[in-house]
């Protein structure tokens, strides 16, 4: 086990990414824990109560919780730009009318609570997503023993992150299922295009301090090379959809292993901000002209996709995935852990 690991608390250098929606469940971040890695809770979309059932059923464990942060570089909804959006999705989807509400839905994801929750939770790291936190969250995180992990998908990223003050520097590669933790107004345009493991090493160049690292890792193979480019620990998401402890929808599963022939895409479709997910009539039919609208388009298509996941409609369903999407499996988090970590030098 490495220093860096033993500071940090936890002695398997994976960390199971957080996976709003459903698949990142008390018994997901439960598991990783027991296996010797890092869970994380993923606050995003749940309400404030339905969080707190999460953290009490945690207690004793060290874990994480990742909470959507607001974004001022977000842009606002456009009632018209969301209508005309509205139209297309009637025009070319097949789509019931009722499931696509005319008013756009604005919302901060309870930020303020969840904030509140994390701060009295036993939550060992808090990480944010979309955004920053004002540099008094951070300071009082910090002070109620929390340590504090922000994200980058690219070299400037990096930069404002070392520059807030945080714990630990969370890196993500384009490569990444779902979405990233792009920060509008920081992270550069061509964050797409920045390789993480250059990434990696452009942050350790600058810093010393703890990084997470991930975005499409397949296999072992993909954990060992992003360690020996100075990561502290493989940061994983799409292998652990598989995992018998996650809350992913059968229909989503049941894709991952059904539609490996297909690549995944970019796309804002289904939510208004960009995503990775494998590619179906959806993306294919309106990816080229949704908005950058988050979260105004989540609200809009959540009935579309609730649907087709009752039907098991993979064509109409937001299948996240990384680009390493076609390791998935079904089996025990502590297996998929170990899969992970079985390529490993003695002490890693």
């Amino acid at each position: 086990m490495s220093a860096a690991l033993t500071q940090l608390g936890f002695s398997v250098p994976i960390v199971a990414a957080p996976m709003a929606g459903g698949p990142s469940t008390p018994a997901l971040v439960s598991a990783v824990a027991e296996a010797g890695g890092l869970g994380f809770v993923a606050a995003g979309y749940l309400s404030p109560d339905a969080l707190s059932a999460q953290l009490e059923q945690l207690s004793g464990r060290r874990f994480g919780i990742n909470i959507f942060a607001p974004n001022e570089a977000d842009p606002g909804i456009d009632p018209a730009v969301y209508a005309a959006y509205r139209e297309q999705l009637l025009a070319g989807g097949g789509i019931d009318p009722v499931l696509l509400p005319e008013t756009p839905q604005q919302s901060d994801d309870h930020y303020a609570e969840k904030v509140r929750l994390a701060l009295a939770s036993e939550a060992a790291f808090v990480s944010f997503t979309f955004g920053y936190p004002d540099p008094k969250v951070i300071e009082r995180l910090q002070s109620a023993g929390k340590r504090v992990v922000l994200g980058a998908t690219s070299r400037e990223g990096i930069d404002a992150v070392l520059d807030t003050g945080a714990d630990v520097l969370s890196i993500q590669g384009p490569g990444a299922g779902g979405h990233r933790a792009t920060v509008l107004g920081i992270d550069g345009e061509d964050a797409d295009e920045q390789d993480l493991r250059e990434l990696i090493r452009y942050a350790r160049s600058r810093s010393d301090q703890p990084i997470f690292a991930g975005g499409g890792i397949a296999d072992a193979a993909d954990v060992r090379d992003i360690l020996a480019a100075g990561a502290t620990a493989a940061q994983v998401g799409t292998l652990f959809l598989g995992a018998t402890e996650a809350g992913t929808k059968p229909a989503h599963l049941a894709a991952l292993q059904d539609l490996r022939h297909r690549a995944t895409v970019l796309t804002r479709a289904f939510t208004g901000r960009t995503a990775r997910a494998v590619s179906n009539r959806f993306t294919e039919a309106f990816s080229d002209h949704a908005p950058t609208m988050y979260p105004a388009l989540h609200f809009l298509t959540a009935g579309v996709r609730a649907q087709a996941a009752a039907q098991a409609d993979p064509e109409q369903l937001h299948l996240w995935a990384g680009a390493g999407f076609e390791g998935v499996r079904v089996a025990p988090a502590a297996e998929i852990v170990t899969s992970l970590t079985r390529e490993l030098p003695a002490g890693s």
